[in-house]
């Protein structure tokens, strides 16, 4: 790699880091959606350099587009493609703002229109069949706390892991979430949700604690705050332990306690204020999904369907 090239390389690169910075210090963006656009926007840099291109300031509507076809090409989703064509344009308005380019070249790039799929669920059975798994060991009771926690909540992965002893409030039964954009909402807890938290704060979570000032709510097994990853794999672990043949993951939890709110009753608004949706429209999915299980049921079930 010639000088030259490397310079070039560093400066794609570097404008990434910075706007990942600005996302997360000054938009206070959740960390994982940060990254995501660090992927995204990473992604794209590889393609300019593939093109020879390695400034922003050459990068054009053309480019864009260029970079569009190869992706159709790769057979990628239309919503993988949405998000790095906005990944993109949001880059360049912050490239604008700061005097790094002129013209934003996704501006008008018109997205594809993304497939509607229905979210992924487990049924009520299958649920309670899940949290049935845990033992009542240390390990056990953790986990019975954190399975429960989600799917009495429908808490993003990232908000579980991220939350401190001081956001449940046991007593009064909810739960304090810090979102995405900083913003904090207020979730109740259902009675087995409340017990499992009350036996693991008040049995097993000291069992995890290596340091007296951890405020972390779940710990691993060297007293740090859980992870991601490790949330992944106590989902895994119990829904092998189950029996259940479906994919089973936090967002499948998330949408679970999303159907089973809208079967039971609840309004569209009151569950976008739990789940954190910036705009109903994201909720409406589960009223859909809602709707069509119905028909199913009708149109099986009724002599004149």
């Amino acid at each position: 790699m010639t000088d030259y090239e490397r310079m070039g390389s560093n400066m794609l690169e570097d404008e990434i880091f910075q706007y990942q910075q600005y996302l997360k210090e000054e938009k206070q963006m959740a960390l994982n959606s940060v990254e995501a656009y660090g992927r995204d926007l990473t992604a794209f840099a590889r393609f300019l350099k593939a093109s020879q291109t390695e400034d922003w300031t050459y990068v054009t509507q053309t480019t864009v587009l260029s970079y569009v076809l190869s992706l159709r090409e790769e057979e990628k989703s239309s919503a993988t493609i949405n998000r790095r064509i906005a990944a993109i344009r949001g880059f360049f308005d912050y490239m604008i703002r700061k005097g790094g380019a002129r013209l934003n070249p996704a501006l008008h790039i018109k997205t594809p229109k993304a497939e509607k799929k229905p979210p992924e669920y487990l049924s009520v059975q299958e649920v309670e069949k899940l949290l049935a798994q845990p033992d009542d060991s240390a390990k056990g009771e953790r986990d019975q706390a954190i399975l429960e926690l989600l799917y009495a909540t429908g808490m993003r992965v990232s908000e579980l892991v991220d939350m401190n002893l001081s956001d449940v409030n046991i007593k009064m039964g909810f739960v304090a979430c810090m979102g995405e954009h900083g913003k904090t909402r207020i979730i109740p807890l259902g009675k087995p949700a409340r017990r499992a938290m009350e036996t693991y704060l008040a049995q097993s979570r000291e069992n995890f604690v290596k340091d007296q000032d951890q405020q972390a709510l779940f710990l691993n097994y060297a007293g740090q705050r859980l992870t991601r990853q490790g949330l992944w794999k106590i989902i895994g672990y119990y829904a092998g332990k189950a029996g259940i043949k479906k994919r089973i993951t936090p967002q499948i939890l998330r949408h679970s306690f999303a159907i089973h709110m809208v079967q039971n009753g609840a309004d569209l608004k009151s569950l976008q204020e739990m789940l954190g949706h910036e705009d109903v429209t994201a909720t409406q999915v589960y009223l859909l999904t809602t709707r069509n299980r119905l028909k199913e049921v009708y149109d099986s079930s009724h002599p004149r369907a």
